[in-house]
């Protein structure tokens, strides 16, 4: 299963087999079924300053930087970058919003494939655009033993947030192995962005509202349904690793 997507990959990126040693896990949307409250809270902070903003404009930014999300609000409303101030006010009432918004769930699966991956012996690491203290400290609460801190890329390591490379290119620094020994989960089409452009092998799990089309037209090198058949496929993926 997925031969033909795994030798594609080789052949466009010129690598000399597929051989992953490290998984690489986007958070929200993948580990916790957070962008429905993070999607909220922007479109609310957002609107209370007189910025219009949709929730599928929050999905299809999902992997950015605060920074970059609230610069690009502005520059299409007033045509320039927020100032500091500004961001810092706005990114404030965003986590505040969030905070409120209770409790959030890990995805569906995402703590059994977590499992079946480190038991495979594999690298674990996070590479997320998001800064969210809770969601943050919460990983060692609800997948315990599997993340370490020196093992993370979030919205506090990069200048550059998703869909740039430098989140991945960062984390591959970090785990010591080449790109063609990784394998990225993401949900996001801007982190598909980000991964692909690292020259990662990158699986895309749609665990939102938009069309899959969206995360294969980014450059997913495979599309499922979500975290489940993830899951249910994963043995059979990684049969075909050398």
């Amino acid at each position: 299963m997925y031969s033909k997507e795994i030798e594609e990959f080789i052949q466009q990126n010129k690598y000399p087999n597929f051989s992953p040693k490290a998984i690489f896990f986007d958070m929200d949307g993948v580990l916790f079924d957070s962008m429905k409250h993070h999607a909220n809270a922007w479109v609310k902070a957002l609107h209370k300053m007189g910025l219009p903003f949709t929730e599928y404009e929050a999905y299809m930014n999902e992997g950015r930087t605060g920074a970059s999300t609230i610069d690009g609000v502005f520059v299409k409303t007033h045509g320039r970058i927020a100032t500091e101030e500004e961001k810092n006010n706005i990114y404030r009432l965003k986590s505040e919003l969030f905070e409120a918004s209770g409790k959030t769930e890990q995805i569906a699966f995402a703590l059994e494939l977590l499992e079946k991956v480190k038991a495979q012996n594999l690298e674990i690491f996070v590479v997320t655009g998001s800064g969210q203290a809770s969601l943050l400290d919460n990983l060692e609460h609800n997948f315990p033993q599997i993340f370490h801190k020196e093992k993370m890329v979030t919205a506090f390591d990069v200048q550059h947030g998703k869909p740039h490379p430098e989140p991945y290119l960062m984390a591959l620094k970090k785990s010591g192995v080449q790109p063609w020994e990784v394998v990225v989960i993401e949900n996001a089409p801007l982190g598909v962005e980000s991964a692909t452009e690292a020259g990662l092998f990158t699986i895309g799990i749609n665990t939102g509202p938009l069309d899959p089309k969206v995360l294969s037209d980014s450059g997913a090198n495979i599309v499922l349904s979500g975290m489940e058949e993830l899951y249910d496929r994963w043995n059979k993926f990684s049969e075909n690793w050398s």
